[in-house]
């Protein structure tokens, strides 16, 4: 029997999550262009997750997508609908819909604690090149060696680099607002926790080439020096 020209297969895979707060296609436009500017090579023809829980119900989709797609990013999913009219909405509007899934309900006779899943930090000694991308999924990431510019180390949960960071780190890439970003040398192109992110020339002048941790307190990013 011959070979099937195709496969399927589950994978994972780290996506940003854009919140819409306004349902005209100009304002999403003007503030995503902006958005753009600041990090083009991270942020250019970047797949992203749109969430709409925030729009109204009769909210035109097709010309908010039309804005997204003429700001330089790549809808692979719809999520946060509220109701069925939304649903229906995404639908008509021809995009792909993500289903948030439903709790499960627990039954009272399972009153036996789940045991916690551990998984294994992932730890890199070597050098990180430029163009390279490192994702530790699940897990943290320590890196033991250099970071160089346009490499990219991405985290579902803390980062620490303890050679010199020149690269990108984005931690809590699952969305993790407690993850941290460790870094002895801090030099970084950007630096992101849970999608709030910093472009380098952010990064306090006094801090630069120096030990510092970053955290998202308030929802926005904060450092502060590493003792």
């Amino acid at each position: 029997m011959s070979q099937s020209p195709i496969e399927l297969k589950g994978s994972n895979f780290t996506l940003s999550v854009v919140h819409l707060h306004s349902d005209q296609p100009e304002i999403i436009l003007q503030a995503l262009q902006e958005k753009v500017e600041q990090a083009p090579d991270f942020l250019k023809n970047a797949p992203v997750v749109i969430n709409i829980s925030a729009l109204p119900a009769d909210a035109d989709l097709k010309a908010l997508h039309h804005a997204i797609d003429s700001a330089g990013f790549r809808i692979v999913g719809i999520s946060g609908c509220r109701d069925e009219q939304q649903r229906r909405a995404v639908i008509k509007a021809s995009l792909p819909l993500l289903s948030e899934g439903k709790k499960q309900k627990v039954s009272a006779t399972e009153n036996k604690p789940a045991e916690p899943e551990i998984k294994k930090t992932r730890i890199i000694n070597s050098p990180v090149r430029s163009g390279q991308r490192i994702y530790a999924q699940g897990s943290d990431l320590i890196v033991t060696s250099n970071v160089s510019a346009g490499a990219e180390l991405i985290a579902d949960g803390n980062i620490h680099i303890y050679g010199m960071m020149r690269g990108r780190a984005l931690a809590g890439a699952s969305g993790d607002q407690e993850c941290l970003v460790f870094c002895t040398h801090l030099n970084a192109e950007l630096i992101s926790i849970a999608g709030q992110y910093w472009l380098g020339d952010k990064i306090p002048t006094e801090l630069a080439g120096k030990a510092a941790k970053l955290s998202l307190v308030n929802n926005e990013l904060t450092i502060e020096p590493l003792i």
